[in-house]
């Protein structure tokens, strides 16, 4: 289990803002587990005894709806801490996390967390941006949801599941592989519309289909999409 004081993960989050000596005391506290793929980090409604942080792989995070089905709010990638809310405001959590791939994760207990959220004034101020950002990113995807077209949410997912996972290198589709389900999901629409918008982008030549793998052929155009 690697050292977190010598992880370069801890660059991607607000752990950054933690001394080398407080680094080294969550190293000694933490834990390091490999979560499967389909299987859960967390459900909603458990009470966190700590973060987690996403050393490899990605996750969906998902939040149970009125009609009892799963709407995924967000896919964590690694360097993103889960349960930061839940712990500060000692709340149950109200999402569910799930692998996408086999996850490696690591878990810093709450107490070590608290203790530095209360004495050191840099990371609070991460975290607390952190939550923000977080909460910026769910109203313009609530502002999206009300104003923009089915095709215009897909092109704003696909644009948006490249920036977070990036491409292959060797085939250049995007390395974060969701269902179609999964897919329509992000987009609020059924699996049978998305399926038709994605044959009708590749037919248009804003994107190639290679069986599950969906590679952004032109991004200029989808990003006029978007817009």
């Amino acid at each position: 289990m690697g050292r977190c004081e010598q992880c370069i993960i801890r660059e991607f989050s607000s752990l950054k803002a933690l001394t080398r000596e407080e680094l080294q005391t969550i190293s000694e506290t933490k834990s390091h587990f490999i979560v499967r793929k389909g299987e859960t980090i967390f459900m909603e409604g458990d009470n966190l005894n700590g973060v987690f942080c996403i050393k490899d792989g990605f996750c969906k995070l998902t939040k149970l709806n009125s009609n009892g089905k799963d709407t995924i709010v967000k896919v964590a990638k690694s360097g993103d801490l889960l349960g930061q809310r839940s712990i500060i405001n000692e709340e149950a959590s109200n999402l569910t996390a799930t692998a996408l791939e086999d996850v490696q994760v690591c878990f810093i207990p709450k107490k070590e967390m608290l203790d530095y959220f209360n004495d050191n004034n840099k990371f609070s101020l991460l975290v607390t941006r952190d939550i923000c950002n977080h909460l910026k990113d769910a109203d313009k995807g609530l502002a999206d949801h009300t104003h923009k077209t089915v095709k215009e949410r897909l092109a704003i997912v696909l644009l948006k599941l490249e920036e977070l996972g990036g491409v292959e290198p060797d085939t250049h589709a995007l390395n974060i592989h969701l269902s179609r389900e999964d897919l329509a999901n992000m987009v609020g629409t059924a699996t049978e519309s998305c399926i038709r918008l994605l044959s009708e982008m590749k037919k248009e030549g804003l994107i190639q289909l290679s069986g599950k793998k969906i590679i952004l052929s032109n991004k200029t155009e989808l990003k006029n999409l978007a817009q």
